[in-house]
C-alpha cells in the first residue's frame, strides 16, 4: 500500500514523514500528520517541498480521509511538479473481472505501442485471451470522477476513493486522468500530466512561496453478506459518495489552511453569448462551464495547477451560482457549447470569508467576423461526434462494445486510418459528406516502413457561387495536439510555405491514452478574397510532422466564413 506518490522530473518517490504527530485524539475523531520538512541535504533525494500528510477517522464512519499540505518555501530551490497522487494497491480481485497482474508479463502479455498496453497472449482467465489491458482506457474527466474502485468477491468487500470536490485538482472539470493502475492499483489523482502534456507541469521558481492543500479525499470500505449481492457495494458507494459532496467543504480538518464552510463564500450571475450572426439578441448560455481560476489569459485554467479552482454549469437561463469558494484572487473563466472560444472576465474576483457577489450579466462575444459559410463539426471541445472506428479484432476490449459513446476508449483506433484511407488521405466534400462518418476522429501519420511514417494531408472541398470582396475567416479549434505542426493551404497543395502554420505544438498524448480530448487550441486564418475561385475550391490541412504512429491531432470545429456584411440578418440563408 502506497499512501502517497509523487512524481517531479524523472525522481519518482513515495512520500514518507519524519515527524509523526496526533493533531486530534477524542471519542468522535482522530487526527494524525506525517510531516517532512525538506532541507538542503536532500538535493538529489527528495522534492524541494515541505509536505504533512494527514489521516482522519471519525466514529461509525466506514473508512478513512486523507490530505495533504504541500509546500515550497522561499530558501527552496526551483523545481518542477509533474504528478502527485495517493494510490492505494489492493489484492487481485476486483468488481469487472479484470486481467492479473501476471497476465501482463512474457510468456502471458506482449507489450504493444507503449509499455501500459498489454495483448493478452494467455491470460490465467481464458475469456480475456486477445484483449487490451491498458490502464488508459479507463480515464475519466476530473468533473465525473467522484467514486471510483475495486470489490473484492471472496469475502465480499468493496474499497472505494470518493472526491467530493475537484477544487484541489488541476486544468479544471474538463482534465482528464487515470483512476487506477494495473495490479491493481486505484488512484487519487492532483497532479499530472496525463492528457495535457508539459503544460500542465507546475514549476516553482528558486525561492518562490507556494502551498496547496491536496484533498480530503475518502477511502470508503463496505461489505455485503454474499458474492451474489456484490454489485450491490457499487450502489451502496455511489450513494456514500452523494453523502459525501454534501457535506463538503468538510467541519472536521483541523488544518488552518483548510478553509470550513463559513470561512468561504459564493459568487452568482448570468452569463450570455452575443453573436448577430445566429440571433439579433443576448442568447443564454445553457450548460456553459463557468468557473473561478487564478488570474490569468483567456483559456489559462486549463494548464493551471498552483491555485485551486471553482466551477459550476449554467442552467438554460445562463444563470449559475458557484459556492463554497477559498478566500483569493480569482477571474471568472467560462466557455459555452455550441460557441468556439473562451470568455475570461476583465476584472478580477475577491472572494472572501462569507462574501455573496452577484456579478450581475456577463456578456461573451465569441470570435466572429462574418457568416458562416459551412462548418465541420460540433463547437465542444471533442472529437466525439467524428467518426470513431470500431477496434481491430486483435485489440479488442469487451468492456466498451455495448457503450458507444465511449467507443474511442479502444486501443489501436490511430491504426485504422489505414485501413479506410489505404492509398490516398481523407477528402471531406461540404454538401455532401457527412462528419460523423466521412471525418476521421484523428488525424494522424501514415506507416510506410518498418519504423517510418509520413504525416497526411487532407482535403476539404466546397463550391462558392461567387467570392465576395473582403477577407473571408478560417476558424480551427483542436481538441487534441501531440508534438504536431498543422499547415494549412489554399487551392495550392504544393504551396511553399504554407498560409499557415502553427509550429510544433501538444503534448498531451491523447490518441496514444485513448482519449477524445486533449487541451483545445483555436486558429484563426483570414483568407483574402483573391485566394479564392468562383467554383470548386480546396483547403488542405496538413499535419507535417511524422516521427511516430501517436502524433497527431483531433478536430473539434472547422468554421469558414464570409466577409462582414452590415445588412446581416440571422434570418438570412447561409452561405
Amino acid at each position: 500500500m502506497s499512501p502517497l506518490h509523487m512524481e517531479k522530473n524523472l525522481l519518482s518517490c513515495r512520500i514518507e514523514g519524519i515527524d509523526f504527530q496526533v493533531i486530534v485524539e477524542n471519542e468522535e475523531q482522530i487526527e494524525v500528520s506525517f510531516k517532512r520538512t525538506w532541507d538542503p541535504s536532500m538535493q538529489g533525494e527528495h522534492a524541494p517541498l515541505s509536505i504533512d500528510k494527514r489521516f482522519i477517522m471519525l466514529r461509525g464512519s466506514s473508512g478513512f480521509y486523507s490530505y495533504g499540505i504541500y509546500q515550497h518555501h522561499e530558501d527552496m530551490p526551483a523545481f518542477n511538479l509533474n504528478e502527485t497522487r495517493i494510490a492505494f494497491m489492493l489484492r487481485k480481485e476486483k468488481q469487472r473481472r479484470v486481467p492479473l497482474p501476471e497476465d501482463r508479463v512474457p510468456p502471458r502479455g506482449k507489450e504493444l505501442a507503449f509499455p501500459e498496453a498489454v495483448l493478452l497472449v494467455d491470460p490465467v482467465e481464458p475469456e480475456f485471451k486477445g484483449e487490451v489491458d491498458d490502464k488508459y482506457q479507463y480515464s475519466c474527466e476530473n468533473k465525473d470522477n467522484k467514486v471510483h474502485g475495486f470489490i473484492c468477491l471472496e469475502p465480499p468487500v468493496g474499497f472505494w476513493q470518493i472526491t467530493p470536490s475537484n477544487e484541489f485538482r488541476t486544468g479544471g472539470p474538463f482534465k482528464q486522468d487515470l483512476t487506477s493502475h494495473v495490479n491493481p492499483t486505484t488512484l487519487a489523482m492532483f497532479v499530472s500530466t496525463h492528457y495535457g502534456g508539459e503544460d500542465l507541469v507546475i514549476k516553482f521558481g528558486e525561492g518562490e512561496k507556494w502551498k496547496k492543500v491536496f484533498g480530503p479525499v475518502f477511502i470508503y470500505l463496505n461489505s455485503c453478506s454474499g458474492k451474489n449481492d456484490a454489485v450491490s457495494l457499487w450502489y451502496d458507494a455511489k450513494d456514500q459518495m452523494e453523502n459525501e459532496v454534501r457535506k463538503w467543504p468538510y467541519s472536521f480538518p483541523v488544518s488552518e489552511d483548510f478553509p470550513h464552510a463559513d470561512e468561504r463564500g459564493s459568487i452568482s450571475g448570468r452569463l450570455l453569448a452575443q453573436d448577430r450572426y445566429i440571433f439579433e439578441g443576448n442568447i443564454a448560455a445553457k450548460g456553459a462551464y463557468v468557473g473561478l481560476a487564478p488570474p490569468g489569459k483567456d483559456g489559462s485554467f486549463q494548464v493551471e495547477g498552483k491555485g485551486y479552482q471553482f466551477w459550476a454549469n449554467a442552467d438554460e437561463g445562463g444563470l449559475f451560482c458557484i459556492t463554497n469558494i477559498r478566500p483569493g484572487e480569482y477571474n471568472i473563466y467560462a466557455w459555452i457549447p455550441g460557441f468556439i472560444g473562451d470568455f475570461r472576465c476583465d476584472k478580477d474576483i475577491v472572494i472572501t470569508a462569507g462574501s455573496k457577489i452577484d456579478v450581475g450579466d456577463l456578456v461573451y462575444v465569441p470570435p466572429r467576423n462574418g457568416p458562416t459559410l459551412w462548418e465541420i463539426g460540433i463547437p465542444d471541445r471533442s472529437a466525439a461526434e467524428f467518426f470513431v472506428p470500431d477496434p481491430d479484432p486483435m485489440y479488442i476490449n469487451k468492456l466498451y462494445i455495448n457503450l458507444p459513446m465511449d467507443r474511442f476508449r479502444q486501443y489501436g483506433l490511430w491504426e485504422r486510418y489505414a485501413d479506410f484511407y489505404p492509398d490516398e488521405d481523407l477528402v471531406y466534400t461540404v454538401g455532401i459528406s457527412d462528419y460523423q462518418k466521412d471525418w476521421f476522429y484523428a488525424q494522424v501519420t501514415r506507416k510506410i516502413g518498418e519504423n517510418a511514417y509520413q504525416g497526411t494531408t487532407w482535403q476539404i472541398k466546397f463550391n462558392l457561387d461567387r467570392v465576395r470582396q473582403g477577407n473571408h475567416t478560417l476558424r480551427i479549434a483542436l481538441a487534441s495536439a501531440t508534438f504536431s505542426i498543422l499547415e494549412v493551404r489554399i487551392n495550392r497543395q504544393k504551396a511553399n510555405p504554407p498560409e499557415f502554420s502553427s509550429g510544433l505544438i501538444g503534448s498531451d498524448n491523447t490518441i496514444a491514452r485513448h482519449g477524445i480530448h486533449g487541451l483545445y487550441w483555436l486558429f484563426n486564418l483570414e483568407i483574402p478574397s483573391s485566394q479564392l475561385i468562383q467554383g470548386d475550391n480546396t483547403i488542405y490541412l496538413t499535419q507535417a510532422r511524422s516521427a511516430s504512429a501517436l502524433h497527431g491531432i483531433m478536430y473539434d470545429y472547422i468554421r469558414f466564413e464570409g466577409p462582414p456584411l452590415d445588412d446581416y440578418s440571422p434570418s438570412q440563408i447561409k452561405g
